[in-house]
């Protein structure tokens, strides 16, 4: 197995490329991306609807679906989960990394009891007995602070909220305490306020337990307050890495620029808010050059003929963009 000297990062992806063969061709949905998490750290992965999000982490869990294919490598405690077979894969996923996924009523079971899903992800990793499972499953309730919790346990999905069945994924993710979570756009469809609690309590529920966080999301305006480092993502690729003082305070990459323009706050006043023209392209054809020329109002000859290389224009301060060549 492919061994690597990660130091205190937890996770590490290194030239990391999800492509699906079709009838029409290549689906490129990542292309090619570098990611580290250290020990403890949250890290944003941000980017619109199409940019290779949602696959970036299901890439990394190796529930991509059929016909798609992985490669490069992706360290998890200087493991390469990709040289792993899928018993070991089983063995990891929910013990060591878990996800939280975007709708809760898809990946909750309609048939069984709250208390049975948790119980059943402590049995498969822990081997506890039936009562020391259930005594658990209380426990992880109650740890994301969902009231009356036994009562709670007997609850089949259908009969629990939308921010309920949310917290319900996260207790599940959380059961066996993860080393990293990765969370798929855990506020989809939750109106403001309950978005809010539900990133405060991944927030502090990850900070409590010394879990390594991944949070997958289209809005830059959520990820202020929750994560270290942010990584924007377009079409595939990573255009900008920074820490979140250099993302928000001095973004560089047309694009982030763009997402940060779009984004309502409550700091700062905006009559207007401005709009990335044009849509995401197919990751079936996707443009040469920098993927983000065709709605760039910034772009020159050269970023329609070559893809740009990662530039650092501070420390730690990644762009891909021929602006800072």
């Amino acid at each position: 197995m492919i061994q690597c000297n990660c130091g205190n990062r937890m996770l590490l992806i290194e030239d990391m490329r999800t492509h699906f063969l079709t009838p029409e061709g290549v689906v490129r949905a990542v292309d090619g991306i570098r990611l580290e998490i250290s020990e403890g750290q949250s890290v944003a992965l941000v980017g619109e609807s199409g940019s290779g999000k949602s696959m970036t982490g299901l890439s990394i869990m190796r529930l991509v679906p059929d016909p798609g294919k992985t490669t490069g490598s992706i360290f998890l405690n200087n493991r390469d989960l990709l040289q792993l077979t899928e018993d070991q894969m089983s063995e990891i996923r929910g013990k060591e990394i878990s996800m939280v996924f975007q709708d809760p009523m898809t990946f909750l079971n309609p048939v069984l009891t709250v208390g049975e899903q948790i119980e059943e992800a402590i049995t498969k990793h822990q081997g506890l007995s039936k009562s020391e499972c259930r005594e658990k499953a209380v426990e992880t309730l109650d740890l994301v602070r969902i009231p009356e919790p036994e009562r709670i346990c007997r609850y089949y999905p259908h009969q629990l909220s939308g921010g309920m069945r949310q917290r319900i994924l996260i207790a599940i993710a959380l059961s066996c305490k993860p080393k990293i979570l990765i969370a798929d756009e855990p506020t989809t469809a939750l109106d403001v306020t309950i978005q809010s609690q539900i990133l405060a309590l991944i927030q502090k529920v990850t900070r409590d337990l010394g879990t390594s966080l991944l949070l997958i999301t289209h809005d830059l305006g959520i990820v202020a307050s929750l994560a270290d480092e942010v990584y924007v993502m377009y079409l595939g690729k990573i255009v900008e890495h920074g820490d979140i003082f250099s993302i928000y305070d001095d973004p560089r990459h047309p694009y982030t620029q763009g997402l940060l323009d779009s984004v309502l706050s409550i700091d700062e006043f905006k009559e207007t808010l401005v709009s990335i023209g044009g849509m995401v392209p197919s990751a079936l054809s996707p443009p040469s050059g920098c993927r983000f020329h065709p709605r760039c109002s910034k772009a020159i000859e050269k970023c329609r003929a070559q893809e740009p290389p990662h530039i650092e224009v501070k420390k730690g301060h990644l762009v891909s963009c021929w602006l800072y060549s």
